[in-house]
């Protein structure tokens, strides 16, 4: 059982910051493109951001100049640095990371961590 271990939610006023990190077993960080994705009640689950194993990262409209997507390889670690919050960014965050292992498709999940933007 891969397991994604995530970090770093909570309460936050709109305006504010808060980082949310997520590691992975190093076999798996290394081949796969991490992202991280959100789940408002009422919604399907969305893509905020990805970076890949190169460290090429992309955004939902809706996020990008706010958030900030890194990869420490070193530590196996991905992080989504959020500025600027709003109470549309509420939600539960999930990691995952996705990819191939010859021709066998990797996708895991993490457990979700509770994002609360509040005025």
């Amino acid at each position: 059982q891969v397991q994604l271990v995530e970090s770093g939610g909570g309460l936050v006023q709109a305006g504010g910051s808060l980082r949310l990190s997520c590691t992975a077993p190093s076999y798996i960080f290394a081949i796969t493109t991490m992202g991280w994705y959100r789940q408002a009640p009422g919604k399907q689950r969305e893509l905020v951001a990805a970076v890949t194993s190169g460290g090429d990262p992309n955004y939902a409209d809706s996020v990008k100049v706010r958030f900030v997507i890194s990869r420490d390889n070193a530590k196996n670690t991905m992080y989504l640095q959020m500025n600027n919050v709003k109470p549309e960014d509420t939600g539960v965050y999930y990691c995952n990371a996705e990819g191939y292992r010859g021709f066998s498709h990797l996708n895991y999940w993490g457990q979700g961590t509770q994002v609360t933007v509040f005025f």
